[in-house]
């Protein structure tokens, strides 16, 4: 402890000056304890109050897809420009150096494969492991409208109430069966059962009509799913939409590791995303990244 010589006694209160109380950057997350809002403010730059994710958690399902056939070589270098990582725990464990200090998001629901019926998932990773990983956010997937639309919401309220015990942050992925209509009124739907019943955020699909109702009505943030490959412009476009429309930032997988120039694609899309610049001077700062290689 420190020793007793030189002590002396607090004069500099400032009683005129209350200690500030300002709310959390992000909405619907001020009551949260302290670790939960560390955790997000790590996930979310706390000045643009939105994040770019990159989603690498493909294989959990579908195995190698294109892209993703080696983590090592083709997401490594690529991962240090994203705001954070979503994998599983075999990639992090098995690929992902220790010294990475980019927040994870870890996947914690699976169970089926391409082959089966995709929405028949349970808890594939307890809390303790998410714990011993020093992740900052368990990702659940949730099939609203699914055959096993019961099992999925209550694999996330399971571990919604593991996460709030211990501290951290579920994120709700809204999966759509290739059946459903992708419009507003079912992703109001999704995306509203899924924080009524406790997700910290979301991740949804960017809609062109009604997208705006969606965050709207959704009292957490939600993040847009990035979906399959689609060309650069319509991608940074999609982005910028779905930021000024009120979405928390973008989880964008094979839109960037599928790129031509993946660094230039994530740079470009933080920039849309951080900087709200307009997809066509995103798309010039990625094609001039991109020839300078």
């Amino acid at each position: 402890m420190a020793d007793m010589e030189g002590l002396t006694e607090g004069k500099h209160y400032h009683l005129d000056k209350p200690q500030a109380t300002g709310g959390f950057f992000l909405k619907g997350c001020d009551s949260l304890d302290w670790g939960m809002k560390n955790r997000l403010a790590r996930i979310f730059n706390p000045k643009s109050g939105r994040t770019v994710m990159l989603a690498i958690d493909h294989g959990y399902f579908q195995g190698p897809t294109t892209g993703l056939e080696r983590v090592d070589i083709n997401i490594m270098p690529i991962a240090p420009y994203a705001d954070t990582l979503m994998l599983t725990r075999g990639i992090l464990r098995s690929v992902v150096p220790a010294a990475y200090t980019k927040p994870i998001v870890l996947r914690v629901s699976g169970g089926t494969s391409i082959l089966k019926e995709l929405s028949n998932e349970e808890i594939a990773v307890g809390i303790e492991e998410a714990i011993r990983l020093n992740v900052c956010a368990m990702a659940v997937q949730v099939f609203i409208g699914g055959e096993f639309e019961k099992q999925s919401i209550i694999n996330m309220t399971k571990m919604v109430d593991m996460g709030n015990r211990y501290g951290i942050p579920t994120l709700a992925v809204t999966a759509v069966g290739k059946d459903m209509a992708r419009d507003a009124r079912y992703f109001r739907l999704a995306t509203r059962i899924c924080a009524e019943l406790g997700a910290t955020y979301i991740k949804s699909y960017y809609i062109e009509k009604g997208f705006e109702t969606v965050t709207a009505s959704c009292p957490v943030p939600i993040v847009m799913a990035g979906g399959k490959k689609i060309p650069e412009l319509d991608a940074l476009t999609m982005a910028y939409n779905a930021v000024q429309q009120g979405a928390a930032g973008v989880d964008m997988g094979r839109n960037i590791f599928q790129s031509q120039s993946p660094v230039a694609m994530l740079k470009a899309i933080k920039a849309v995303v951080h900087e709200n610049e307009k997809p066509e001077k995103a798309l010039d700062l990625y094609n001039t990244m991109k020839r300078e290689g």
